[in-house]
């Protein structure tokens, strides 16, 4: 919900895509859970925010949950991961546009990156005298496990990501789709997520073969958004990611 927050605090939140793929430090299954703790405060199941206006991305425990994310993920198409020539960000329309019709949260006053942050924030401050920029909250960080107690003045601390690259779209088909559809991609809640900006500078343009949020717990749920997203938008994963993404929950 918001008004820009100026050129420097707008490029800092393009961690989510890079001019390479960088590879996560863990293969699924291994390696710490993040320093998590219990896997409560995260906001909504995936399962129940198909349209991605709840906040937050809450790990699915149950195996009825995780089976059902899997019958989610296997409607998923595959195929390889096209060259990324011609891609830059700019041809996904200018960062955080709150005149994108056709997705949730659109022209109601606020840009992209203030309406994802008083989504998932809690305690959210706003400036003084707005009704939009939001300039303090604390933030349960899905990819981590930790809390991350956030201040304007430390924009990075916390960054957009996207959860399916724009640069993997471009690769996975949107280099064919007019400006329009690219926008809406770019700027769905369904496919933005606040985070720690280090996890999220990690990810880079991975797909989930190849990058992982650390907290383990959350994978599941971070499989199935991703899936959730390609299905919306009727894009391929490649084979090596849907894999992943249904070992992950359970699969």
């Amino acid at each position: 919900m918001v008004p820009a927050l100026g050129v420097a605090a707008v490029l800092a939140l393009a961690g989510c895509d890079p001019e390479k793929i960088t590879s996560g430090a863990e293969s699924p299954g291994t390696g710490s859970n993040g320093g998590g703790g219990p896997v409560t405060g995260f906001g909504a199941s995936p399962l129940d925010n198909a349209d991605g206006t709840k906040p937050g991305l809450a790990p699915l425990t149950s195996d009825a949950d995780r089976a059902a994310a899997r019958k989610v993920i296997e409607k998923v198409a595959t195929k390889g991961r096209g060259p990324k020539t011609g891609y830059e960000r700019d041809k996904f329309g200018s960062a955080w546009k709150d005149s994108v019709d056709g997705i949730p949260l659109s022209r109601n006053g606020c840009d992209t990156r203030n309406d994802l942050l008083a989504r998932d924030g809690k305690k959210v401050e706003l400036r003084s005298g707005s009704d939009c920029v939001v300039v303090a909250m604390t933030l349960k960080d899905p990819y981590t496990g930790s809390s991350i107690e956030w201040r304007k003045k430390q924009a990075t601390k916390v960054q957009i990501d996207h959860v399916m690259p724009l640069s993997y779209d471009w690769q996975m088909g949107a280099a064919r789709w007019n400006d329009a559809k690219r926008q809406q991609i770019a700027n769905d809640p369904l496919n933005l997520l606040p985070v720690d900006g280090p996890a999220n500078n990690a990810k880079r343009d991975s797909g989930p073969a190849t990058w992982l949020p650390p907290y383990k717990p959350v994978r599941c749920s971070y499989a199935l958004r991703f899936a959730q997203v390609s299905l919306k938008y009727e894009l391929p994963v490649t084979t090596a990611d849907k894999k992943v993404m249904l070992e992950l929950c359970g699969g």
